[in-house]
């Protein structure tokens, strides 16, 4: 039985992957700086990856800021091949976001890419698993899109997935051979950013119009209509915006 180290495992998906895991019958743990491991400083990381077969990265970067996306990345990731590499992983797999490979300028993609490219060059066996947006995400995309009273996002599409799937595809990427390259995770429909926020809205009974405009940016960025969309080829989940916001009101 392989030993699976979740890194970030005590946060909003990698909390998710280390259960699904571990009722799959793995050997999961999770490590975070909650259970002592810091990747950004090192500390506690060889000791959580002694016997480890399997490392997956779910963390995140603790702020949107350009240098503190590409210091985080770089770092953490750094600290982590460098310890992978003496504890013997066999297989490294990163959560990223769909995008990070093509033409944008979204400082945060820019700090997944980097953080991508230093995972293909360590020669430890990786998979990186390309997810579009969550819905969870909609707090996010409407924080950095409102100005006064208003609220306007990117004329761009959107094909946001359920947290809960992209953790099923990670658990499921993690218990397989490494690809060496990259697997693309996302919901089953598309639709413009819009629309995805005034459902959302409309879900959770906030009031404030939303509007559409071509001078609107996503996270500080100009986007192409297509730039969050998933190439062909994707991993498609079950789950529908109607269908996980139905679920949310039950919760």
């Amino acid at each position: 039985m392989a030993r699976i180290v979740v890194i970030g495992g005590t946060g909003h998906v990698g909390s998710r992957v280390v259960a699904k895991l571990i009722e799959h019958g793995h050997d999961a743990v999770a490590a975070s700086r909650k259970t002592g491991v810091d990747t950004t400083t090192g500390e506690g990381l060889a000791q959580a990856l002694e016997g480890a077969d399997v490392v997956v990265d779910t963390t995140q970067a603790p702020s949107y800021a350009p240098d503190v996306v590409m210091d985080f990345f770089t770092t953490s990731t750094s600290n982590q091949l460098a310890a992978e590499k003496k504890a013997g992983v066999k297989h490294h797999v990163a959560l990223t976001v769909v995008g990070t490979n093509r033409p944008q300028n979204i400082s945060y993609f820019h700090g997944k890419a980097a953080q991508e490219k230093l995972i293909a060059e360590s020669g430890v066996p990786y998979t990186l698993v390309h997810a579009t947006q969550f819905f969870e995400f909609a707090p996010a995309i409407v924080f950095t899109s409102t100005q006064g009273d208003s609220i306007s996002v990117a004329d761009a599409l959107i094909q946001p997935v359920a947290a809960e799937d992209v953790a099923t595809a990670l658990g499921r990427i993690a218990a397989a051979e490494p690809v060496n390259g990259s697997i693309e995770v996302a919901g089953p429909e598309s639709f413009p950013i819009e629309d995805f926020i005034r459902r959302t809205f409309v879900a959770t009974g906030d009031q404030r119009p939303v509007s559409t405009s071509a001078d609107a940016q996503y996270f500080g960025a100009n986007i192409e209509e297509s730039t969050l969309l998933p190439l062909e080829g994707a991993q498609l989940s079950s789950t529908t915006l109607d269908e996980w916001l139905a679920a949310r009101d039950q919760r």
